[in-house]
C-alpha cells in the first residue's frame, strides 16, 4: 500500500435514498442550502457557475441563489444515454465551485431527485487541502456548521464529515458503507442516537435529527485514539439500529 500523505485533506457529504423530485425542487433545496452556507465562512458564501476559466466564473455567480437559474442547471445535469432520451429516475447532477486555487478551493457536487435504488442523491463538499481556507475550515465547528446546513437544507438519511484517509482506511478494511466521521449526523428517522462516552458531543439539529462530534480537535487517522473512537461509537450506534446503508 503506498504511503499516506502527512496533511489530509477532508470532505463532507450527505447522502439519503430515492427521493422523486423536479428541478424546481431540487433548486429550492440548493439554495436553502448556500443561504445556510454562508455564515459559516467567507470562502462557504462564494459560488459559481462551472466556466472555463476563474474570469468567466466570477462574471456569474450562484449566491445569492437565485432558484429559476439553479433550476435551469439542474435540468441541464439530467442522467441521459449519450443521444438517448432522459433516465429520469436517475435524477439530476450539478457540480461548481467556488473559484479558488485549486488546494484552497471547494467544490460541490450534487445529485438530486434519483428515485432508482440504485443511485442514492447526495451532496458532497470537497474542501481546501492547504492553505489559509484549509485552515480555517477544517475545524469541528465549522464542519459541524457545514453538515447541519445538509442536514437541514437535504433532509438526508446520514451526513458525514471526515478525511478523505479516513474513508480510505475503512474501504481498505471493507467497512466503508455508513460509517461515523469526524461529524456524522443521523435522521431522526432512524431512532434515537444513544449515550456515547467522552469526548463526543451530541446536539440536536432542530426536529430532524442528531449531529455527532468525535472530539474537539483535528480528526486524522495518525492518531489511533481518533480511529478507535470512531470505531467504538459505530459500534454503539450500530448496536442501536441506526448504521442501516441509505439505499437497500
Amino acid at each position: 500500500m503506498a504511503k499516506r500523505p502527512t496533511a489530509e485533506a477532508y470532505y463532507a457529504g450527505a447522502y439519503w435514498g430515492p427521493r422523486e423530485e423536479t428541478p424546481e425542487e431540487c433548486a429550492k433545496r440548493t439554495a436553502s442550502f448556500l443561504n445556510l452556507l454562508a455564515p459559516w465562512d467567507p470562502l462557504l458564501a462564494e459560488w459559481y457557475r462551472p466556466a472555463k476559466s476563474l474570469k468567466d466564473a466570477r462574471m456569474h455567480p450562484l449566491v445569492p441563489p437565485d432558484a429559476a437559474t439553479l433550476a435551469d442547471l439542474f435540468r441541464s445535469g439530467v442522467n441521459r444515454e449519450r443521444g438517448g432520451p432522459a433516465i429520469e429516475q436517475l435524477g439530476f447532477t450539478f457540480w461548481f465551485d467556488n473559484g479558488g486555487p485549486d488546494a484552497d478551493c471547494a467544490a460541490l457536487r450534487i445529485t438530486c431527485g434519483a428515485y432508482s435504488e440504485a443511485v442514492p442523491n447526495s451532496c458532497v463538499m470537497t474542501l481546501p487541502k492547504r492553505g489559509p481556507n484549509a485552515d480555517r475550515l477544517q475545524t469541528a465547528h465549522v464542519l459541524a456548521g457545514v453538515v447541519q446546513s445538509m442536514a437541514l437544507a437535504w433532509d438526508p438519511d446520514w451526513c458525514v464529515s471526515t478525511s478523505w484517509d479516513h474513508r480510505e482506511l475503512l474501504s481498505d478494511e471493507g467497512r466503508t458503507g455508513t460509517f461515523v466521521g469526524w461529524v456524522t449526523y443521523l435522521s431522526r428517522r432512524r431512532g434515537s442516537v444513544p449515550p456515547l462516552p467522552a469526548p463526543v458531543r451530541i446536539e440536536p439539529v432542530e426536529a430532524k435529527g442528531t449531529l455527532i462530534v468525535l472530539t474537539p480537535e483535528r480528526f486524522t487517522v495518525v492518531n489511533p485514539e481518533h480511529v478507535a473512537l470512531a470505531r467504538r461509537v459505530r459500534e454503539l450506534l450500530a448496536r442501536a439500529g441506526l448504521m442501516q446503508p441509505v439505499t437497500p
